[in-house]
């Protein structure tokens, strides 16, 4: 009968640090290589949402938890927040982006300047 080894010592349990390392440097280098899509994507989501999300607010008069319907596919992650006192709406991308926009008379819901 032939014995077939197995490793199960000490040198099996050290591989698993380096791959959980090597898992994270493969996402973190993916993440920075496609850094300018996903920060110009996140950024135009959270502008979308909040200028949708205030005419829905305060030009419609519908409540905002109606107003979260309109949001298309593939912005589940952009949360809205308003303020009832200055007419505003603010959309945040989680960790990404963050845009407001303002009801302003004559002119409807309008962003904020960008600061850059």
């Amino acid at each position: 009968m032939a014995k077939t080894s197995r490793r199960t010592g000490p040198a099996r349990r050290r591989r698993w640090p380096l791959f959980v390392l090597l898992l994270a440097l493969i996402v973190a280098g993916t993440a920075w290589h496609y850094r300018a899509p996903i920060g110009g994507y996140s950024g135009i989501a959270a502008a979308y949402s909040a200028r949708v999300a205030c005419s829905c607010r305060f030009v419609a008069g519908r409540s905002l938890e109606d107003c979260e319907k309109d949001k298309l596919a593939g912005m589940e992650l952009v949360t809205l927040s308003e303020d009832v006192e200055a007419k505003s709406v603010t959309a945040r991308f989680p960790l990404l982006a963050s845009e407001t926009a303002t009801l302003r008379d004559g002119y409807g819901c309008v962003l904020e300047p960008w600061a850059g």
